[in-house]
Formats: C-alpha cells, structure tokens, sequence
C-alpha cells in the first residue's frame, strides 16, 4: 500500500499499546483475540496514504480492502478505529474498542494523553461545524472508554507510555 513510513511508524505505536492493554486485560482474566488486536492495530490506517491524495475515508476504505482480501474481522476493527459502529454494547470492552482506543493514545509516535490527542484530532481534522460536532462526540465516548478499560485493569492511563517506552 506504498504507506508513508511515518504513518507505518505510528501504526507500530498503536500495536504495542492495544498489546498492552490486551495483555493487562488477559491478566484481570479478560480474553479478548490477540492476534486480531494485532493484526487490526498494525493494519488500522493501510489505506491512510491513499486517502491523503483521493479524499476517501480510509477506516471504511481499510476495511473494504481487508474483506477482499478475505478478513472481515480485521476489515472490522480497522473500519471502526476512528468510531465505533457502536458503543458498550456488552459489558466489556472488545477487539475494535482497544484498539479504537489504542489509535486515540498515539499521535504521531509519541504516547500522549487522551485529552491531548484529541485536542490535536479536532485541530487537524475539525474542518467543519459538523466534523468539529463529531469529534467532540467520538472524544466524549473516548472518555468513557478510557475510563471502563482503566477500571478493569491494573494501570491507569498515564502508565501506558512509561511502560511502552
């Protein structure tokens, strides 16, 4: 997909805090799929450089990409990396939520707090009245997510990146 390395470089990021926090999740005895928190994390922005130069919206075009190639689960996750189709629909967190999560932690490379990261997603991507709506909504939700993923684990949030160092 011919990715620009330093979006290659943030999607490593990304994997290693989904990693984590699916690791800690395994350890309060939460399973949740490693493999498709890997794959779905590493994968998450494949189509990014793309859409930079056509304008598409690379969560959906990432997922239609990875279905043809015969991954709807991946397809998934990376479809909802930016929102959720839907959110606390069970009573804990699952795959596409992590990693949602995990992509609202890392921006560029750098581990930051969720508050941060938003404030950075609304800047860059806030373009207008309604986008700007959106993602003040998608960061209300990321809020609450922070909170029932730190509320199950033993870290809390500001730990993530002195251990992902």
């Amino acid at each position: 997909m011919e990715m620009m390395s330093h979006i290659k470089a943030h999607s490593l990021r990304v994997c290693q805090v989904a990693e984590l926090l699916t690791d800690l999740m395994a350890k309060a005895h939460i399973l949740l799929n490693r493999d498709l928190v890997y794959a779905g994390s590493l994968l998450h922005d494949i189509t990014k450089t793309r859409s930079l130069k056509t304008g598409e919206f690379h969560a959906a075009t990432g997922d239609e990409l990875l279905c043809e190639m015969g991954f709807p689960q991946v397809g998934a996750i990376i479809r909802q990396h930016v929102a959720l189709d839907e959110y606390f629909v069970s009573a804990i967190p699952d795959e596409a939520e992590i990693v949602n999560y995990a992509d609202k932690r890392v921006l560029n490379t750098d581990i930051v707090s969720l508050s941060q990261r938003m404030d950075y997603i609304l800047e860059r991507y806030g373009t207008n009245p309604e986008y700007r709506q959106r993602l003040r909504r998608i960061g209300k939700y990321a809020e609450k997510t922070e909170k029932r993923i730190f509320g199950l684990i033993d870290i809390n949030p500001e730990q993530v990146g002195h251990i992902c160092q």
